[in-house]
């Protein structure tokens, strides 16, 4: 297969589908399968993640001649997980491919982390032969029963005539509105069968309306409130990433000189250098943004739903202020909170219809007082000079220091999630891809593939633990095919350490089943044809780091750290945000 052209060209040039579109004279005759190929091609698709199978065989007979790439994962999840991380970082609809049965379940956990964070992703799978669908035949699934609660839409095609609709239906769902993921399953004979191919789509759904509605009169109603908040504070979540809106956001909070703190999903929609940011809130979150937050008389929610991560015990989130909430999803309105100032729209809109009417303010002693709290709050980045182990606030600042700050980060799940939002410092826009709602460990490697073949010869690191790391280390044998310089940073202290912290917290140190041992990651690094190193020194941590990055390939750094470091602070399950658990002080123990 030859690619047309890199992974990290965007469908939007005019004259892409102009150079795919079949010829409108002399319709002929193509296969179902064909016709996949045809579809994908119009929709301006560069490459695509998948594991071939009995049932998808027909579309993989015809890929020989696609001009797309073709990437074969190790594991259907990883394709997923790869297609997750290569529409983050472009901004167009990841896709990825499995056989029926065991191939198209695999896919779940992919499906769902893409549908929790609202990615474009678009799944094709193969099904058995429509005669057979119901008998419980070798490999079926009813795969539309199976992922109902965790897609946008799916389609079950039954008829080789509406193929090419219902791939084009899936792009325009996948990336209208709220964005997600959506299945197109298409039984094996009607791959085989053929049709005069189409020369023109007409989708079998109608995607969401994307017109801008008039945001007159709700921006008019927000700005009013903003004008008499004496404590207001923007939070802003995944939406600004997803509608680029980096620019007006920042133009808002410089006009009105409001605080600006992003949700875990939001890290990195506003620079974190800025003297208006402020953190991020919730579980994990800076003292004084939760402080912030509590003493708050108006949020400004952007492109954000209120995770239970970001509230805490919703009864005493921000108990004294009103809210205006911007999202594009209509759905998100009253499910958590009910707004004073309801706006569905998308930010970048909403954003510039605010801009529009919210006069020059300041808050200066609001400010202050932020920065009072952030002076008080007990010191997090604690080093303990008797212990010479890697610490991680150290390889985080080495990363950051070895990129320029310019590198995208994707990131596991666990401790090593919450150190680097925290503490890495995010200033360029959608730098930073980790799964969010659905916490998926394995997501990162995977991800990162994605990432790194849609933002080619850009640094791409990943930070990840000892345990989500081995959930999809396989991939490391498709990233080194593919010879894509991914540095990998496992933060490696020996434990689940995320649920080791809570079982030293809130279940009397019974550490049941959180210890983890794993291989040898230099001489695993080494057997797949990629790059390892061990540090077990921090006086070690920069110079190996600046040695992986003068690496033209994918390297693996096993950082030993220590193996009880814990994740401050840290809201007890069912608190009040303002009830956080603290570091102890430099020297004692937690």
């Amino acid at each position: 297969m030859v690619a047309a052209s890199t992974p990290a060209q965007t469908a939007a040039d005019p004259q892409q589908r102009k150079r795919h579109a079949p010829p409108a004279a002399e319709p002929q005759q193509r296969t179902g399968a064909q016709i996949m190929c045809d579809a994908l091609e119009q929709e301006g698709v560069t490459v695509i993640y998948g594991y071939p199978g009995g049932t998808i065989m027909p579309f993989y007979d015809a890929l020989t001649d696609a001009t797309f790439q073709h990437v074969l994962v190790r594991h259907e999840q990883a394709a997923a997980h790869a297609a997750d991380g290569f529409a983050r970082a472009t901004g167009q609809v990841g896709v990825c491919v499995a056989t029926s049965g065991p191939g198209a379940t695999n896919l779940v956990t992919g499906l769902a982390t893409a549908f929790m964070d609202s990615v474009p992703v678009v799944a094709i799978t193969g099904q058995v032969a429509r005669r057979l669908i119901g008998t419980d035949a070798f490999q079926e699934t009813d795969l539309l029963g199976v992922t109902q609660a965790v897609t946008k839409h799916s389609i079950l095609v039954r008829s080789v005539d509406d193929l090419a609709d219902a791939i084009h239906t899936a792009f325009a769902i996948a990336r209208s509105g709220r964005p997600g993921p959506v299945i197109v399953d298409v039984p094996k004979d009607v791959q085989q069968a053929s049709t005069t191919a189409p020369a023109h789509f007409q989708p079998l759904l109608a995607a969401r309306a994307t017109t801008t509605p008039d945001l007159s009169h709700a921006a008019a109603r927000a700005a009013a409130l903003i004008a008499t908040a004496a404590r207001p504070i923007i939070l802003a979540g995944h939406g600004i990433i997803l509608s680029e809106a980096y620019a007006e956001l920042r133009a808002f909070a410089e006009r009105t000189n409001i605080p600006v703190s992003t949700t875990l999903l939001g890290i990195s929609a506003f620079p974190e250098s800025h003297p208006l940011y402020i953190g991020w809130p919730g579980m994990h979150g800076r003292m004084e943004v939760n402080n912030a937050l509590h003493h708050s008389d108006l949020i400004i929610a952007v492109g954000m739903r209120f995770d239970d991560r970001v509230t805490g015990n919703t009864a005493h989130f921000a108990p004294n202020a009103q809210i205006i909430h911007i999202d594009i999803d209509p759905s998100e309105m009253g499910k958590v909170f009910t707004p004073t100032v309801p706006i569905v729209a998308d930010a970048r809109a909403a954003l510039s219809a605010l801009l529009a009417c919210v006069p020059p303010a300041t808050h200066p002693d609001w400010m202050r007082q932020i920065h009072a709290w952030r002076a008080s709050a007990p010191a997090i980045i604690t080093i303990d000079s008797h212990d010479p182990a890697p610490q991680p606030f150290a390889i985080l600042a080495a990363i950051r220091r070895a990129t320029n700050g310019r590198g995208t980060i994707v990131t596991d799940v666990g401790q090593h999630q919450m150190w680097t939002a925290g503490f890495y410092g995010f200033d360029h826009p959608n730098t930073h891809l980790t799964s969010g709602g659905l916490g998926t460990m394995g997501y990162a490697l995977p991800a990162a593939m994605g990432a790194a073949m849609g933002r080619p010869g850009e640094a791409i690191w990943v930070v990840a633990g000892d345990g989500g790391i081995q959930m999809n280390i396989q991939e490391l044998a498709t990233i080194v095919a593919l010879g894509l310089p991914i540095k990998v940073a496992i933060l490696n202290n020996g434990y689940l350490g995320m649920v080791r912290q809570w079982q030293e917290f809130f279940h009397q140190r019974n550490y049941s089943e959180t210890r983890i041992t794993g291989p040898d990651y230099v001489k695993l690094a080494e057997a797949y044809g990629a790059v390892g190193f061990q540090v077990l020194q921090g006086t070690d941590v920069a110079a190996t780091v600046a040695q992986a990055m003068a690496i033209d390939g994918p390297v693996i750094i096993d950082f030993v750290i220590e193996q009880q470091a814990n994740v401050f602070p840290m809201v007890p399950p069912g608190k009040a945000n303002i009830d956080m658990i603290q570091p102890p002080a430099p020297g004692a123990h937690a």
